[in-house]
């Protein structure tokens, strides 16, 4: 093997060990340059968009660490339970979260899906009419389950022949719909 075909094959070798970044490459990246993570709120947000609910609460405890259980990170770990399914926990962080001034409207949307789901329509009626109202009739997602609680209210009868099942979507970032499953 000659002398140039060797030091070509070390270069390309070398050329492999490039700690540099690069968006295409298959491999986990190595520390920031910075020094700075990424805010803990920001990356439980992306997880429950990924609907990775379990990851999500714990990047909502590392928050919690760092700034106290503020009413985004009590709104975030109660929806993060909603998506788990944990009606019970989803439902104490929601109401804990809505006592907030600037509660958002899917923050009240969200605890309106979980009554709801507790079968306590009355209350979830009332819950989708203020986060209506908070949203000033903008979000079609609060305006659909603000009139399926309407008209689960006015089917007073229970009839176990003509029950029907709902599910949960979620839409956007943290909101919820209540679907008829057809």
């Amino acid at each position: 093997m000659s002398k140039s075909v060797l030091v070509l094959a070390i270069l390309l070798a070398l050329a492999g060990c490039d700690n540099s970044t690069r968006s295409d490459s298959p491999f986990a990246p190595g520390l920031a340059d910075s020094g700075h993570a990424e805010d803990p709120i920001t990356v439980a947000h992306r997880l429950i968009r990924a609907k990775e609910y379990e990851l999500a609460l714990k990047a909502f405890s590392r928050a919690a660490l760092d700034e106290g259980m503020t009413p985004e990170i009590m709104a975030g770990m109660g929806t993060a339970n909603l998506g788990l399914r944990r009606l019970g926990q989803a439902e104490e962080l929601l109401r804990d979260a809505i006592k907030a001034e600037d509660a958002v409207p899917e923050t009240w949307n969200n605890l309106g899906v979980v009554l709801m789901e507790r079968g306590e329509t009355a209350e979830a009626s009332q819950i989708f009419r203020h986060a209506y109202a908070l949203d000033n009739g903008e979000s079609d997602a609060i305006r659909d389950n603000l009139r399926l609680a309407l008209a689960k209210l006015d089917e007073a009868v229970y009839d176990p022949e003509t029950e029907q099942e709902y599910k949960i979507v979620r839409r956007g970032s943290g909101d919820f719909l209540i679907r008829k499953i057809r």
